[in-house]
């Protein structure tokens, strides 16, 4: 039996040789002077060896230690080598701060998504959570320490944010619970604690027909250029959200013969990317989806004016001389604002006006020429809304089968807002007027 001064007296020889201790345990001596502790056992009928640690690292009490941990492995009916290499991978990553494994969690993910919103991820994280909890290990990182963080962003008033980084951090905990790391998820606790999202937002809107015609009369002759003007007409006529129109470019519109000045092109489409519409709408990757607007006759000439103004730039309604930057977020707002509409209708005001109006003639016969009745979803579909009721699969189907009659609501609605609007030859020729 082996003792700590006999331990440190072994000196290196001219082979390397052993000391034994007892029950399996030696202390094994390196010609360079080397000493490490070794286990040595039978398992499965086969003499195995396991390397405990190197002298003085590991002093003779901790060997001892180790190898009757070793040996009650063996009586589990298990290899003690197994479980020391099991140890020392998890070890290798249980040691790991969460900024560490986050960024691995990231670039993990990172190429199945756009860049925008990778972008968007790792902002947030290194903004919000990595000077908080970034040097912290998973197991110290619980409930309170996670909300208070997340209470940092609330109290700027990003409740939306708060909750968008409790997701992000309750992936990067399941992708180390994946590695072998055994750590309490504080995340659906927390969830819980957190503010709940505020009302979706009601924006002012004129949801009368006459007031809509005024409104649409009213800014035809406003002090305004002519592209913020047309901007505005095409954003009533179609009722798309404004981001979409001020972002527009001239290679999403399909079904137009630029060259034949006269062509009431039937099959005229506003097709916006899936990409643009996840943006938009901040859906995840799964969810993106390509939205077509049909353009109704008055729209297409609404877009042939703008062209001769626009044309040579690659967005229908740039905001800018060189054509790279597009219109304005408040150009419109402003335009309405100046014209007495403040309070009482906003660009995205626009969609409200329509659903309102077209469901309200959904809700009454109105004829056969006019088919109405039963358009409540496809008034959901025209504005890039998820019908109550519907499945993903049967969203998208939807949509394409419901074209024609999207097309035939457009065209309904353009002759609904623009009796007595401006003929755009003088919006393209009126000076622009001074402001009241």
């Amino acid at each position: 039996m082996l003792t700590d001064k006999a331990v440190k007296a072994a000196a290196p020889g001219d082979k390397a040789y052993k000391v034994t201790d007892q029950r399996g345990l030696y202390l094994h001596v390196a010609t360079t002077g080397h000493k490490t502790w070794r286990f040595k056992y039978r398992f499965e009928g086969k003499e195995q060896l396991l390397t405990i640690g190197s002298y003085p690292d590991v002093s003779l009490a901790a060997a001892r230690e180790q190898r009757d941990d070793a040996r009650k492995i063996l009586r589990e009916g298990r290899n003690p080598t197994h479980a020391a290499k099991r140890a020392r991978l998890v070890g290798a990553v249980a040691g790991k701060a969460f900024e560490e494994l986050a960024r691995e969690w990231y670039e993990k993910e990172r190429p199945r998504w756009k860049r925008v919103h990778a972008d968007d991820v790792i902002t947030s994280l290194e903004r919000d959570i990595f000077p908080h909890l970034g040097q912290m290990p998973l197991t110290e990182i619980d409930e309170p320490v996670l909300l208070a963080v997340l209470r940092k962003v609330e109290n700027r008033g990003a409740i939306e944010t708060a909750r968008r980084l409790k997701q992000r951090v309750n992936s990067v905990f399941m992708y180390a619970r994946g590695l072998g790391i055994k750590a309490d998820n504080p995340c659906p606790a927390v969830g819980a604690a957190l503010k709940p999202l505020p009302p979706a937002k009601r924006y002012p809107a004129l949801v009368e027909v006459p007031a809509i015609k005024a409104m649409m009369a009213d800014i035809d002759r406003a002090g305004a250029s002519p592209v913020t003007r047309l901007a505005a007409r095409f954003l009533a006529l179609t009722a798309q959200r404004p981001g979409m129109v001020r972002n527009m470019r001239w290679d999403e519109i399909e079904g137009i013969d630029w060259g034949a000045k006269d062509s009431p092109s039937p099959e005229a489409m506003w097709v916006v990317p899936a990409d643009k519409m996840k943006q938009e709408l901040k859906l995840r990757e799964d969810q993106s989806f390509e939205h077509r607007v049909p353009l109704a006759p008055t729209a297409v000439e609404t877009l042939r004016a703008v062209r001769w103004l626009t044309g040579r730039s690659p967005l229908v309604f740039p905001g800018s001389i060189s054509g790279l930057v597009p219109l304005s977020e408040n150009a419109i707002g402003y335009l309405y604002n100046r014209e007495g509409y403040q309070g009482r209708h906003v660009p995205h005001g626009w969609r409200s006006s329509f659903s309102t109006i077209m469901n309200e003639l959904a809700g009454r016969e109105l004829g056969q020429d006019v088919r109405l009745l039963g358009d409540r979803m496809i008034i959901d579909l025209m504005l890039a809304h998820t019908p109550a009721g519907v499945s993903p699969s049967e969203w998208r189907y939807n949509r394409a089968k419901f074209m024609p009659r999207r097309r035939e609501l457009a065209e309904l609605w353009a002759a609904i807002i623009m009796e007595g609007a401006l003929p755009v030859a003088e919006i393209l020729d009126s000076p622009r007027r001074k402001r009241r």
